[in-house]
């Protein structure tokens, strides 16, 4: 469904429904990434696309924009191959190295 953007907290977004009805979008269901705040994504008046994801007993809409996003790249655990994760490890790995030859060489001149 598309929505207006009504009212901005810190944990969601009211949205208007075509239907005039109010539904809200938490902030957990607004980005397939970490959302910091609600602000950084969504500004008063604007349109964007929801999912209605629960209509509760009391009437209350839960909605998600999140889950019209394209799904998240699956990675293969079980072959161990993630090329991200390995591009992490060796940069913390080069860093830590780094580390450890300036902390010696700090040691050393201390003793001097």
């Amino acid at each position: 469904m598309e929505g207006s953007v009504q009212r901005i907290t810190p944990y969601g977004a009211f949205l208007q429904l075509e239907d005039g009805r109010m539904g809200l979008v938490h902030i957990s269901e607004i980005d397939r990434n970490y959302v910091r705040s609600v602000e950084e994504h969504l500004h008063l008046n604007d349109k964007v696309q929801a999912k209605v994801v629960a209509i509760k007993e009391d009437g209350k809409i839960d909605l998600s924009i999140k889950a019209l996003q394209d799904p998240a790249p699956r990675i293969d655990r079980r072959s161990g191959k993630d090329p991200e994760f390995e591009q992490k490890l060796k940069r913390f790995l080069k860093q830590s190295e780094e580390r450890q030859v300036d902390f010696k060489r700090s040691v050393e001149n201390k003793r001097k």
